[in-house]
């Protein structure tokens, strides 16, 4: 850890390209102190699993340490930094001429589960504000482009600003924004997004695709925001993206979750969804799965009942029986 308490950036963290913020040892990235966060809280369970409390304990110390750091020294008044370079300047400030603010550690801060309810919320107000661009149909990874100011933060640099890294799209950090919404419990936002960034809908008509030129069934690594290409894909074929699109869309907004011998039912939809059906296939059997939304909520299970028998939770236990089961799911605050 460096001298905000925050993990050392090294060479890159998740952006490889911002391989110079801390390639002496001392700066510190703020998104990967989110993500360690949630590493660490997802190792207790296995810690306990293993007869390891003391190793679960350690790693719970560890995680709120880090979340007491990021809170005193990576909050910038609305929104968190990207990080802190070597030297100790702030990255994804206010302060700063290129980068102002970088998407995932507003969109960590809400996955992570770990921030400040207020400041999460107002983070992503401002990924909002300046990285949501509804006319070119992408989410910024960051903004502005790396360009006119004097920090070196890497072979980001090298790129036109706009494009890929530097400004543009990076679709693997896009879907995480949807994510954030829908663990915020905003079905609303979440699915608009996901339609948003859904690279069909970039090549509904002969003008879109003359302008998204790449293939509209696979997602783009990346998307241009440099004009005159703006909204021109970039990468295909080659991109986590594809993963996480498809989580954000069965998990994050379906709500369709599995968990070992355990299905969990947590959807995050719009208001204006009445109802939904789902088809799940476990070996020999079939899970013949109905949600319904009488109350015009986003978020919340009020009942889920398998083959006529209610339960009050959102999770059911998985049998093997070369049936056909029917699940009900009533959803409501």
């Amino acid at each position: 850890f460096g001298r905000n308490g925050l993990p050392l950036f090294g060479s890159g963290d998740w952006n490889d390209g911002m391989n110079t913020v801390g390639n002496l040892g001392k700066g510190e990235s703020v998104w990967l102190g989110w993500f360690l966060i949630t590493v660490l809280e997802s190792f207790v369970p296995l810690c306990k699993l293993m007869g390891r409390k003391d190793l679960g304990t350690k790693y719970i110390n560890i995680k709120n340490e880090v979340t007491k750091a990021i809170e005193k020294n990576a909050w910038d008044g609305d929104w968190y930094l990207r990080a802190y370079f070597d030297d100790g300047t702030p990255l994804g400030s206010t302060k700063n001429i290129d980068c102002r603010i970088d998407s995932i550690s507003q969109s960590w801060s809400v996955i992570s589960g770990a921030a400040n309810s207020e400041r999460a919320a107002a983070a992503m107000s401002s990924l909002e504000n300046n990285l949501v661009s509804r006319e070119d149909g992408i989410i910024k990874l960051l903004a502005p482009p790396f360009d006119k100011g004097e920090s070196e933060p890497g072979y980001i640099k090298g790129y036109i600003p706009g494009v890929r890294e530097n400004g543009g799209q990076y679709s693997h950090a896009a879907v995480w924004t949807v994510i954030a919404y829908a663990k915020m419990g905003n079905g609303n936002k979440a699915l608009e997004l996901f339609e948003l960034i859904n690279p069909i809908n970039h090549s509904e008509t002969v003008r879109e695709q003359a302008r998204y030129k790449v293939e509209p069934y696979v997602m783009a690594a990346d998307v241009y925001a440099a004009a005159p290409h703006a909204g021109r894909g970039g990468w295909s074929w080659y991109t986590g993206a594809a993963g996480w699109m498809h989580t954000a869309g069965i998990e994050n907004i379906l709500g369709f979750k599995k968990k070992g011998e355990t299905l969990i039912i947590d959807p995050c939809i719009p208001q204006a969804w009445e109802q939904y059906s789902l088809k799940y296939r476990y070996n020999s059997t079939v899970y013949d799965i109905s949600i319904k939304n009488p109350h015009g909520v986003s978020k919340g299970v009020e009942r889920i009942s398998v083959d006529k028998k209610f339960f009050a939770c959102n999770q059911i236990s998985l049998v093997d029986d070369g049936k056909v089961h029917v699940v009900e799911v009533i959803m409501g605050e």
